[in-house]
C-alpha cells in the first residue's frame, strides 16, 4: 500500500486507520479463501498495535491464521515497511456465515 498524502494522518505519517484497513482487507480475504462455497466472512473484532512510524514509500502486509473454526476465525496480520521492519501488528476476528 502506498504511503503518501492519501494515507497520511495530519502529521505526515501513515494513518493507523489505513494500516487497520489494510489488515482487515487481507484477513477478510484470507478468511473467505478458507471457507466452503456459499459461505462468507465478516469482521467481528480488529485490534492494532502500532510499532514504527512510516512517512513515505510503501508498506506490505502478511497474514497468518491463528484459529480456523467452523463458525469463527482469528488472524494475525503484520504490516512491514520497505526495509522489512514491523510497523503494525493486528489481530482480526471473523465470523463465518452461510
Amino acid at each position: 500500500m502506498p504511503v503518501d498524502a492519501r494515507t497520511h494522518q495530519p502529521f505526515g505519517l501513515l494513518h493507523g486507520g489505513a494500516s487497520a484497513a489494510l489488515a482487515e482487507t487481507l484477513g477478510s480475504m484470507a478468511g473467505w479463501l478458507m471457507t466452503e462455497e456459499g459461505q462468507c466472512v465478516v469482521g467481528t473484532e480488529l485490534n492494532a498495535s502500532h510499532h514504527r512510524a512510516v512517512s513515505s514509500g510503501k508498506v506490505r502486509g502478511e497474514c497468518r491464521p491463528l484459529h480456523l473454526g467452523r463458525q469463527s476465525q482469528s488472524w494475525e496480520i503484520v504490516v512491514y515497511d520497505e526495509k522489512g521492519r514491523r510497523c503494525c501488528t493486528c489481530r482480526l476476528g471473523t465470523a463465518v456465515l452461510g
